[in-house]
């Protein structure tokens, strides 16, 4: 995920909005307590969500892949008065302490926390959405992109995560590296998609921005 120096990533971090106590909390005990905490969006990538959901101010957010949910409450940060907030992960180990942590935040009352497959969840999900964020497993992408498309508003907002996979996208990938295959093909096959513009930003492990035309 290193794509600039430690230097410039510390000053940057250093000269960004301070995330809350309970975000912090969930970075240090997810970093301690729970397997492969580089999953977590961390605070740079945190502050970027909740930038971009203020801007937006969406009233129906769909997240997809909540992990310990730091991402969710960033991206609530920016929910409209009446808006939601809905987060689907796979990971039942991890469902009490995700709940415990929304049940700690401000916006409890705003979030639903679905346990399931989300290619059966997306389906059953009946309302529009403004904001959509996938940071799931890498081989479904396309499958939970082309799964949300039609359930976006007009001129809403998809971004995907870790779309620039350490670096792999932009090398041969390995016999049976099904993830980094995944996602050159997604990339792609978003770039050329007459439905969205699309913007890649080499964040962290890369961030794809989705406008819905």
């Amino acid at each position: 995920m290193d794509f600039i120096s430690k230097d410039i990533s510390e000053y940057s971090s250093q000269h960004t909005s301070k995330a809350g106590d309970l975000l912090e909390k969930i970075d240090r005990e997810t970093n301690l307590n729970v397997l492969r905490p580089r999953m977590l969006s961390g605070h740079m990538q945190g502050r970027i969500l909740s930038m971009i959901s203020h801007m937006i101010k969406p009233r129906a957010v769909l997240e997809i892949g909540t992990y310990t949910g730091y991402s969710a409450l960033c991206l609530a940060e920016g929910l409209a008065e009446d808006g939601r907030l809905i987060t689907l992960d796979i990971n039942e180990e991890l469902e009490p302490l995700v709940s415990k942590y929304f049940q700690e935040s401000v916006y409890s009352d705003r979030l639903e926390y679905l346990v399931g497959n989300a290619l059966d969840l997306i389906p059953s999900l009946n309302r529009k959405f403004d904001l959509v964020f996938i940071d799931a497993d890498k081989t479904n992408y396309y499958k939970y992109y082309e799964l949300v498309i039609d359930k976006m508003t007009t001129g809403g907002f998809i971004i995907a995560d870790n779309i620039l996979w350490s670096g792999k996208v932009v090398s041969k990938p390995k016999a049976g590296d099904k993830d980094t295959k995944a996602l050159i093909e997604f990339n792609q096959k978003i770039h050329e998609d007459p439905r969205v513009e699309n913007v890649l930003l080499p964040v962290r492990d890369g961030l794809m921005i989705l406008r819905v035309l």
